[in-house]
């Protein structure tokens, strides 16, 4: 679970700075970076919960028939 925070602390603050530098400079280069950064978060924390639904249920339930 340390890595899932930390995944999303990284992500809100790079998510707050990309926020901050566009309504500063109005440059929609930012908007695109802070619309990467929320995509690629989804897609790791789905990869995150993924292996943990896979270790919970699945490898143990195969450690009970061996």
């Amino acid at each position: 679970m340390l890595i899932l925070r930390l995944i999303l602390i990284l992500s809100g603050l790079l998510l707050l700075v990309n926020v901050i530098l566009y309504l500063v400079t109005r440059d929609t280069r930012y908007k695109y970076i802070a619309w990467q950064t929320v995509r690629f978060t989804g897609l790791l924390l789905s990869v995150f919960v993924i292996l943990v639904i896979l270790e919970r249920y699945v490898l143990r339930s195969w450690n009970v028939l061996l």
